[in-house]
């Protein structure tokens, strides 16, 4: 056979091989293998900056609810309704905060979330109210007073004496003996705040209260804590009310601010000066000047 033949038969071979392997290289399935370092994603957060969640349920099986704006990693939660029907107007003035920073997202700081429980008993509140829920002002219009036997809960315990901080089976409440419960944190709307504690580990915690018109530091075993001073002093000074370090009129155990301040987490009672009213500007001036302490604290 002629060479010039023979070469251009080995070239044609070589050309007719060469697109064969392109052909199966661009039929291959692409290369899925996972090098071994991979640059760090964009931290992103998958939460919605305002939302609800049930967190528990009353004796009577009644929703408790917190309603969460921002995202920060200050997180400050208020609570409101302890007591109850008894004092229905921390419970007002809590869907009132809940309605404005729905309204005013802007309010909560980049570093801060906010989480607020309006209604810790539900069932007290429902016996002076009728309903459940977010109310106004006028569902308690033909209230006279606060019952105080809507300050218990539907099993007739004190809530605010239900929680690990020297708790005792009976405490007080102005001369009066109250049931604390079978045992800390025996009644479900303790444990819904107690597990929503343990989950979130808040970084300050606000109880709405009424009527001594003063804010309260929390103390245990252990003193009052330097940054509660802090947080009592920043409320209390924006929003016009008295400041009491320790709480003395008369013994008290198994308080929920006392629970937090032995697990290191500052906690104020905020009590208004009365039973029929929110004192919305006050208190509203006491909660922005609290977000803004919290967005600055290192």
């Amino acid at each position: 056979m002629n060479k010039r033949v023979l070469f251009a038969i080995i070239l044609a071979c070589a050309l007719v091989a060469g697109v064969a392997v392109d052909i199966l290289l661009l039929q291959r399935p692409a290369d899925t293998t996972v090098p071994e370092v991979m640059p760090a994603p964009m931290a992103t957060s998958t939460e919605p900056s305002a939302y609800e969640q049930v967190i528990g349920r009353s004796v009577e099986d009644r929703a408790i609810i917190a309603k969460t704006f921002g995202s920060g990693a200050k997180h400050v939660l208020f609570v409101g309704g302890i007591h109850g029907g008894y004092e229905w107007n921390s419970v007002l003035l809590a869907y009132t905060m809940i309605n404005y920073l729905t309204a005013h997202p802007e309010a909560v700081p980049n570093e801060v979330t906010v989480s607020i429980i309006p209604d810790l008993n539900p069932d007290g509140v429902y016996q002076v109210v009728g309903k459940e829920g977010a109310f106004t002002l006028a569902d308690v219009t033909e209230v006279e007073g606060s019952p105080a036997a809507a300050r218990f809960n539907a099993n007739d315990v004190d809530l605010n004496r239900n929680f690990d901080c020297k708790w005792q089976a009976t405490s007080s409440w102005r001369g009066q003996t109250v049931s604390a419960g079978s045992g800390a944190f025996s009644e479900p709307e303790a444990q819904a705040l107690r597990d929503y504690v343990a989950s979130y580990r808040p970084t300050a915690v606000l109880f709405w209260h009424s009527q001594a018109n003063n804010v309260y530091a929390s103390e245990c075993e252990n003193g009052v804590l330097p940054s509660t001073i802090a947080l009592m002093d920043t409320y209390a000074t924006a929003a016009g009310y008295g400041k009491v370090e320790s709480f003395d009129a008369y013994p008290i155990t198994g308080d929920a601010e006392g629970w937090l301040a032995s697990l290191g987490i500052p906690a104020v009672t905020v009590e208004l000066g009365s039973h029929d009213s929110i004192e919305w500007d006050k208190n509203l001036a006491g909660t922005l000047a609290t977000l803004k302490f919290y967005s600055m604290a290192k």
